[in-house]
């Protein structure tokens, strides 16, 4: 080899490799934030209705880190065994959202006073179930009805 000939092609193919598992990194990481965003939300969220079906009442009330003025038994007539959401036998996580300009996130569940969920097939016990929509604070995941 001489000062005048060409050096080596250099393969482009490693090029393109890694350009494209950069990409789907990226891509996975992308899919993975917004799958998992509101995870924390959604836990406590989970947490709060499991008491609920387990009749915990005290640790559902907890759970809720209520203000002063929202007493067991204000929680007891929105929650409890013959409360205005009560009883609470099943319930299911539909979604999770936080608008622009709130700084909740709202929890949309299902919940039943049947165990299990009703399927929808079922008119009579599925025109009992409820759609509730919970405001958790991300900062210390307390909950509270939209104001």
């Amino acid at each position: 080899m001489t000062l005048l000939d060409p050096p080596p092609a250099k393969p482009e193919k490693s090029r393109a490799i890694a350009f494209t598992v950069v990409a789907l990194a990226f891509a996975a990481a992308i899919v993975l934030y917004f799958v998992f965003r509101y995870y924390p939300e959604k836990r406590a969220a989970d947490q709060f209705l499991s008491a609920l079906v387990a009749g915990d009442t005290e640790r559902a009330y907890q759970l809720w880190k209520p203000n002063p003025s929202y007493h067991m038994s204000d929680f007891l007539a929105d929650w409890g065994p013959n409360g205005y959401y009560g009883p609470v036998k099943s319930y299911k996580i539909i979604k999770e959202k936080s608008p622009l300009g709130v700084s909740a996130v709202i929890v949309t569940a299902e919940i039943s006073p049947y165990s299990p969920m009703p399927d929808v097939s079922d008119a009579e016990k599925s025109r009992k179930t409820r759609v509730v929509e919970l405001w958790v604070d991300p900062k210390d995941k307390s909950f509270s009805f939209q104001p």
